[in-house]
């Protein structure tokens, strides 16, 4: 029992409850603001895809359980030409805002995310998370291949840098707060506020991850989580029917998916950085015009699976809910890593 007591002791004498209080509110703040920040991008983003390819295009996507507010509307005899010209004209817009206000929001986000965490002290301007916000939204919302969790990772890590330089705290806060504002970015976005959590301090390494920074991260996360499905419904964002797991046998068939999973996954690693690197890169035109041009090749590939455009959350539902067949769930996962 004394030692219980001595340990306790010690832990009370090295607990600071001004630095603890501090990163606690800051935490608060930031879940508060990453869940705000999700909620505005959301919603605008929603609005951008129902009228550039609902509208427009006559191109209405499924929706994820978890979105779905609007009666499920399957593909309407889309407007082909159409699903050319929108994701070019999206990526013409996207390429002139990014590369003319802020450079380092090329890309998906995360990997700008990390590159200022280790190399940049954790700083990020302030610019970083309207203009990714703005691009995402238009680059998403006109058909753009991508999804969500890389333009939130760095607009929620983009608050954080802001709040950490306005209290003028050390770069070590500073790398925690950026943590904690992608993490409430991710986990309310994706409803997921334990997932966003932990990709945010794991993500960081390859390795390891940012013990330093989880509590914080879980606080922004639920705060965050909190505050975006109080605006939009609590709960998942897919639906899964209830699995039981009877048989230790089909542990093998889940080995073997992960297997399956991890080649897929470096084949799409090589893939995408492959084409950005060797390709993309290397054309020898303005980096303004480049994603234009990303969008019309991706419209080629629309004219004959559509199902490539934008999220494709609402395609992972119908998949989950056994709607779809093997042969085209395939199909489209590989027209969406070459879109991508």
């Amino acid at each position: 029992m004394s030692k219980h007591m001595e340990n306790f002791n010690k832990f009370l004498e090295n607990f600071n409850i001004r630095h603890t209080g501090r990163w606690f509110i800051t935490s608060v703040i930031i879940g508060v603001v990453a869940g705000l920040g999700a909620t505005i991008f959301f919603e605008l983003l929603q609005i951008c895809s129902s009228f550039f390819l609902g509208t427009v295009a006559q191109y209405h996507p499924p929706q994820p359980a978890g979105e779905a507010v609007e009666s499920a509307l399957q593909i309407n005899n889309p407007i082909r030409w159409l699903l050319v010209l929108i994701p070019t004209l999206g990526g013409l817009i996207a390429g002139l805002l990014v590369f003319s206000l802020a450079p380092e929001t090329e890309g998906h986000g995360t990997d700008a995310v990390v590159e200022s965490f280790h190399k940049f002290r954790g700083f990020i301007r302030t610019r970083v998370p309207f203009v990714k916000a703005v691009s995402s939204i238009i680059t998403i919302g006109t058909g753009g291949s991508a999804g969500r969790e890389g333009p939130i990772a760095q607009i929620g890590a983009g608050f954080g840098s802001f709040l950490a330089d306005r209290l003028k705290l050390p770069d070590s806060e500073r790398r925690a707060l950026m943590v904690s504002g992608m993490a409430g970015g991710i986990g309310s976005i994706f409803r997921s506020p334990l997932g966003g959590a932990i990709f945010s301090v794991e993500v960081l390494y390859k390795r390891d991850f940012e013990a330093s920074a989880l509590i914080q991260s879980l606080i922004s996360s639920i705060v965050a989580y909190s505050v975006f499905t109080a605006r939009f419904g609590w709960g998942t964002l897919f639906r899964t029917p209830d699995y039981v797991f009877n048989n230790p046998i089909e542990l093998i068939f889940y080995l073997l998916l992960g297997l399956v999973c991890v080649a897929v996954g470096i084949l799409y690693i090589r893939i995408f950085y492959g084409l950005r690197d060797s390709f993309f890169h290397k054309i020898k035109i303005p980096p303004h015009v480049k994603p234009a041009l990303g969008g019309f090749l991706l419209g080629l590939i629309a004219l004959f699976v559509p199902q490539v455009l934008a999220s494709g959350y609402g395609y992972l539902q119908q998949a989950i809910d056994g709607e779809l067949a093997i042969k085209y769930m395939l199909l489209f996962a590989a027209a969406k890593i070459i879109g991508t």
